[in-house]
């Protein structure tokens, strides 16, 4: 599961990225973005939440959208309804509830850290990933509705190695760091089936630049609870 996501606003590391992989004219949107804290956390909408959203989540070469985290969703008059199906994370894409939306509706979340959790007696023990340098991209899923409004989810793979002690079940998708992998991830496939590098991406679940992972109290808070460890690429 991929339960949190952070970024600095105006980072150079997320606008140099944005560099390498061709996606130039997003940047404006980038630099526009505000904090009070120079941070933006994300979260799923858990509590059914609408206005949690993941903002500017790259759908094409040139745009964003603004998107609730939580992609069962319905319009209700100017905001969404979040339905009770926990659908944060897409996962099964072989499902048909995935299927249509992995094939048309791609995006990409630009981050410089995620938060993974994972049981710990009877509870859980929280991780948060930041790269050594740099920023990182992830794939996701979105859908518009009538009024004008999206939703989305965060795409996940299975584990890899190195990666389960942190979250047993799943990997965001990290994205390459390379703008064909990226101009085909969002790209439309208009012939029913995936293109191949977008299929390669998700058969082979990578990390595409070293993290720095500390167990923390709290993803907010970012207070270390543990020595920080290094996971390469």
């Amino acid at each position: 599961m991929c339960g949190f996501i952070q970024r600095i606003t105006d980072s150079p590391d997320v606008i140099a990225l944005l560099e390498e992989v061709g996606l130039t004219q997003t940047i404006p949107l980038f630099v526009d973005e505000h904090s009070s804290s120079n941070v933006i956390n994300f979260y799923p909408a858990f509590g059914k939440a609408p206005e949690k959203q993941i903002t500017n989540l790259i759908v094409s070469g040139d745009s964003t959208i603004d998107a609730t985290w939580w992609f069962d969703a319905k319009p209700h008059g100017d905001t969404l309804k979040v339905g009770e199906r926990t659908t944060f994370n897409a996962r099964n894409l072989d499902s048909p509830y995935w299927e249509k939306f992995i094939r048309k509706r791609r995006a990409v979340v630009v981050a410089t850290a995620v938060g993974e959790s994972n049981p710990v007696g009877k509870g859980k023990a929280h991780y948060l990933m930041k790269p050594t340098s740099g920023a990182l991209l992830i794939g996701a899923v979105y859908r518009r509705f009538s009024n004008g409004l999206f939703s989305c989810a965060v795409v996940t793979r299975p584990p890899i190695d190195g990666f389960s002690q942190y979250h047993e079940k799943s990997i965001p998708c990290f994205l390459p760091h390379d703008a064909h992998a990226i101009d085909a991830w969002l790209t439309n496939d208009s012939k029913g089936m995936l293109n191949n590098e977008v299929e390669f991406i998700l058969n082979n679940p990578s990390i595409y630049t070293d993290l720095e992972i500390t167990r923390v109290k709290t993803f907010k808070s970012a207070e270390a609870i543990g020595d920080t460890q290094l996971l390469k690429a």
